[in-house]
């Protein structure tokens, strides 16, 4: 099998590590969007640079003109920038506006939490759903024709205490599970079917 491949890290930290004003800004994001760590906002850093890197390689003639219309395409599907945004635009952007796009952060925004704590909660609790898919990753990036498709996978009050949450995500977690038992007894069954008709077809 051989050894495993190292994972690599998918962000850069910062070069100096103990500015003040860095970490102070820092942390002000974090408590603002609601982010378990730094490495969250350190992700979104790392690919706000590499795009910028990608569009200055574009303006440069370092790349070509479609890679240019790529990048554009990707982030207007992402509400990013607008369609009619141009390439120096996106030298501009800084990482909220990527932090806005978190499923995290929209959720708060369309009033289907109370606070920026709740939403992650309820997405973690797998309580939300995006196109009919349960979510379970507040760090989702929402593309801007599923921000319609938001909603909760069971009715929820935003005014109920935290308790009677903590009931429905146990609701949602058993359901989810007996779904998966079912789903994989079905398969089975089908299988042993598939391999009696096998059987019978090789006596005949």
């Amino acid at each position: 099998m051989g050894a495993p491949k190292r994972t690599r890290k998918k962000y850069e930290t910062p070069t100096i590590m103990w500015d003040s004003v860095r970490i102070q800004k820092e942390h002000g994001l974090k408590e603002k969007y609601g982010l378990k760590n730094l490495r969250e906002l350190w992700m979104l850093d790392s690919e706000l640079r590499r795009v910028k890197q990608n569009v200055r390689n574009v303006l440069s003639g370092k790349a070509s003109e479609e890679t240019g219309k790529q990048i554009m395409s990707r982030l207007a599907r992402y509400n990013v920038v607008g369609r009619d945004a141009k390439l120096d635009d996106l030298l501009v952007l800084d990482v909220e506006s990527l932090l806005e796009r978190r499923l995290e952060t929209i959720l708060l925004r369309k009033g289907l939490s109370r606070t920026m704590k709740q939403a992650r909660q309820f997405i973690a609790h797998g309580l939300i759903t995006v196109a009919g898919r349960r979510m379970t990753s507040p760090g989702y990036l929402v593309m801007a024709n599923e921000e319609g498709s938001i909603a909760y996978y069971k009715p929820i009050k935003l005014n109920e205490p935290e308790q009677q949450v903590q009931i429905v995500a146990a609701d949602v977690a058993h359901a989810a599970a007996t779904e998966t038992v079912t789903a994989q007894q079905d398969a089975e069954t089908e299988r042993e079917q598939q391999s009696d008709a096998q059987q019978n077809k090789e006596g005949a």
